[in-house]
């Protein structure tokens, strides 16, 4: 099946269905002798597992990575790293009464459409659970872009109609929901909970910072940064779109708003506002990259809904078992794993050019 390969020189194959015996990545382009260990990977794993807050799916995962390959006395070799993170709670027979149905909003008729198959078993490699392979490697990729001091920081923006009113990233790691606003966080606690009750759930916003980006990456014309950035957030299953800087809301500015003004400081050169987001051109200009994804409902709902079976009869479903009712606190180390990943491709395709 095509499509599970992402990146140009730091390059990451997922594997693995949601309900078989484990999921994994193999990572190619690790420069030897990076310090690396299954600690280093562990603790971005635990932040995405399964059923570590009320508001998340109760599906018990340890997600303990192995390192089968590309490492040897804790640094890496330069072989491509395999990593294996083996299923242990899978409930396989939750879903045998969705075998033969549609789930409204998952990608059971897309799949079935494209491959004339589909794993019923929780989605297959449709289902969220391929993103803790890419958490996995995307915390390799963190630890290569901590090396020359830059950081991907994401946090919950919004869930529902609840906005955090500030931003204090010391907190985000506080509150179940992964949000900058500790009042606005427990707000949007009794919302998730109160959605999960109503057998419904609730959608919101995910920003990301990224910090100590340096200018000159990204290459025009078609592989502009922020267009490869959002490339890589929009893979991601449950993410439905995704604006850089002022985003949608350049529509409502006058170029004189909008523009940047550039200054000295020290010898950078630096901008007065961000409205771009650090990104022009296609190219990082040394500012912090802003991006924000919005989060889709998760589709899994108790509440009763009209579909069509595999042989286009009406029917109606109730899906049982466990879902979460809100995907936000759970994406937020995936989107931070797949924009790192990205950027860490960005600087090693600007090295080839500038070394």
């Amino acid at each position: 099946m095509a499509g599970n390969t992402f990146g140009t020189l730091f390059k990451l194959t997922t594997f693995g269905e949601s309900h078989g015996p484990a999921i994994g990545v193999v990572i190619d382009g690790v420069k030897p002798l990076l310090p690396l260990s299954e600690a280093d990977i562990q603790v971005e794993l635990d932040r995405r597992r399964p059923g570590q807050s009320s508001v998340t799916t109760q599906r018990k995962e340890s997600d303990r990575v192995e390192i089968l390959s590309g490492v040897l006395e804790g640094k890496a070799t330069g072989a491509p790293i395999a990593l294996l993170i083996r299923n242990e709670d899978a409930k396989s027979k939750d879903y045998e009464k969705l075998k033969d149905v549609f789930r409204p909003g998952h990608a059971d008729y897309s799949y079935f459409m494209k491959f004339g198959v589909r794993d019923w078993r929780g989605g297959g490699r449709a289902s969220g659970r391929e993103t803790a392979a890419r958490v996995a490697a995307g915390a390799i990729a963190k630890k290569i872009l901590a090396e020359r001091k830059i950081k991907v920081i994401a946090y919950t923006l919004a869930v529902g109609d609840i906005h955090a009113q500030k931003i204090d990233l010391n907190a985000i790691e506080s509150n179940m929901v992964r949000c900058p606003d500790p009042a606005q966080a427990e707000k949007m606690i009794e919302k998730i909970q109160e959605v999960r009750k109503a057998g419904d759930s609730i959608g919101g916003i995910v920003e990301a910072v990224i910090k100590g980006c340096p200018p000159g990456l990204g290459d025009p014309v078609f592989d502009k940064l922020g267009a490869r950035l959002a490339a890589a957030v929009m893979s991601i299953g449950t993410i439905k779109g995704a604006e850089i800087g002022a985003g949608f809301g350049v529509s409502r500015m006058r170029g004189s708003e909008n523009n940047d003004i550039f200054y000295v400081a020290g010898n950078r050169i630096r901008t007065k506002t961000n409205h771009a987001g650090g990104i022009l051109g296609g190219i990082s200009t040394g500012e912090d990259i802003i991006l924000r994804v919005a989060v889709k409902p998760p589709s899994s709902i108790v509440l009763p809904q009209e579909t069509i079976t595999t042989t286009k009869e009406k029917t109606t479903i109730q899906i049982t078992g466990r879902h979460d009712p809100c995907i936000c606190p759970r994406v937020v180390p995936v989107v931070e794993a797949m924009l790192a990943i990205t950027l860490v491709d960005a600087l090693l395709i600007q090295e080839s050019i500038r070394s």
